[in-house]
């Protein structure tokens, strides 16, 4: 093998991959810089909060306020999600602070990024007391293999070292059970499940269980269509067993429908309103989604996706079941330049208001955030008690924790018109909230010519425009 990439030690043939293999290490060593770089710049960041805040003599929510506006600081210089910021700098003060020893050997190119996430991960919950005797330990693994393998060494040697048995450790990590979703393309989502391993093992064996009695029953009702004389297609039952010969979904697809309908349809069996001769109310609440579609889409004139605000994108055929299943439509009007909801059809004001806020706003409007509207809280941007109106140039959708921070920081907002907010943060850096654009909206046809001398009459009170659709 060649000394340096470039050719033989003995001088023999020169590898065409020199150069690049070179320019490769070259960009490690940059990349590596600049990742200490940024981790210690974000451990500062946050120390430098903290130290805000004890000056100030304020500790608790307030502590957590100056975090909140130093991270969403640095979300704009970084153009990124200021949740994500926290987290970042969260971890870099556990980098920093808790593993010194880690973050040297790391700085010294010792150990890689890598590694660090496998220590810190592995070294969750350790006593502040063992923490030191499990770096070094730790880097000593860490130095001998890739990160991927050493990670049943940390776990194990952080077994050993760990005061508290097992059992205590995991009920009181069973207490950061949750679920959450992932956005995919094309119309997919991942519902993921933190729960106790015992709990997740048994899930998946009663959902494979039930799994396989659809499969069971298939092969029972091929065997029945492919025997006339053992059951005649024109009898009783017939229909059923000829759909189950049909169905040709494999176990992995069975296994999530089963799952969809339990937690769709299923009544939950803890409930305390739950009662002998009825349903409990758990049981009775539903998942909501807030769905836009065109009505051309809606007719079925086109297959054009519509959007599920605040996921993404759904395919036509799911609309048009969703469609089928409600009794109640919102019909909104979209400037066909602008391409923002300018009305929405309802008789009471003020839920006109909220829906329109809704169907404009699609999300929490501090930049970079991303949670839905349905799931934000609706803000006076001048506070009511200080004479802000009502109005729905008053008012934007912020979640919980902006709509705080909003509050208890320095940082500030103002309506510019139209439905545009303009951020200014502590050390006055000004960004530009523009007003979301539907990814499923009306839009004029190019092909149609429009008289702009002889524009069409408005229409009667109680008239629908022209040339739009009919309410839904």
């Amino acid at each position: 093998m060649a000394a340096n990439g470039s050719g033989g030690a003995d001088g023999g043939e020169v590898s065409p991959h020199g150069p690049a293999i070179a320019a490769y290490g070259e960009a490690l060593a940059l990349v590596h810089d600049a990742d200490v770089a940024s981790v210690r710049a974000l451990a500062e960041l946050g120390r430098s909060a903290l130290r805000e805040a004890r000056r100030e003599g304020v500790r608790g929510m307030a502590s957590d306020m100056e975090l909140r506006s130093v991270a969403a600081e640095a979300a704009g210089l970084a153009r990124r999600s200021d949740r994500r910021l926290q987290a970042d700098i969260d971890h870099a003060l556990t980098i920093v602070d808790d593993y010194p020893a880690v973050f040297e050997a790391w700085e010294q190119r010792r150990i890689t990024r890598d590694h660090i996430e496998v220590v810190v991960k592995a070294g969750t919950g350790l006593p502040d007391e063992v923490r030191g005797e499990f770096e070094v330990a730790a880097i000593a693994v860490c130095e001998r293999d890739i990160a991927t393998r050493v990670k049943p060494a940390l776990r194990a040697l952080a077994e050993q070292l760990h005061e508290r048995t097992f059992t205590d450790r995991h009920r009181e990590a069973a207490a950061g059970r949750c679920v959450r979703v992932s956005h995919g393309a094309d119309g997919m989502s991942d519902l993921i499940a933190t729960l106790p391993t015992v709990i997740a093992a048994g899930i998946l064996d009663r959902l494979t269980q039930m799994g396989q009695s659809v499969k069971d029953a298939r092969a029972e009702a091929a065997g029945a269509v492919a025997e006339p004389s053992a059951q005649r297609l024109d009898a009783p039952g017939a229909s059923v067993h000829a759909d189950a010969a049909s169905d040709v979904r494999s176990m992995d697809q069975l296994r999530a429908d089963i799952l969809s309908d339990l937690v769709l349809g299923g009544a939950p069996v803890v409930d305390p309103t739950y009662g002998v001769d009825r349903a409990g109310g758990l049981g009775a609440i539903r998942a909501r989604v807030q769905v836009a579609v065109t009505a051309e889409t809606l007719t079925g004139r086109d297959e054009h996706p519509a959007e599920a605000v605040g996921a993404g994108l759904i395919d036509a055929e799911t609309a048009r079941q969703l469609a089928g299943q409600v009794s109640e439509w919102d019909r909104l009007f979209i400037d066909p330049v602008t391409r923002t909801p300018v009305e929405i059809d309802t008789y009471r004001p003020t839920a006109a208001m909220k829906k329109l806020l809704t169907a404009r706003d699609q999300h929490c409007r501090f930049p970079g955030c991303r949670r839905a509207a349905i799931r934000c809280e609706l803000d006076h941007t001048i506070d009511y008690a200080l004479g802000g109106h009502t109005h729905i140039y008053n008012l934007a959708h912020l979640c919980q924790r902006h709509h705080s921070m909003k509050q208890f920081t320095k940082w500030e907002v103002r309506q510019l018109g139209g439905g545009v907010l303009e951020w200014t943060s502590p050390l006055g850096r000004v960004y530009r909230e523009d007003v979301p654009i539907p990814a499923v909206c009306f839009t004029i046809d190019t092909g149609d010519a429009i008289d702009t001398a002889n524009p069409p009459p408005d229409p009667a009170p109680g008239q629908a425009p022209l040339d739009e659709p009919p309410p839904f």
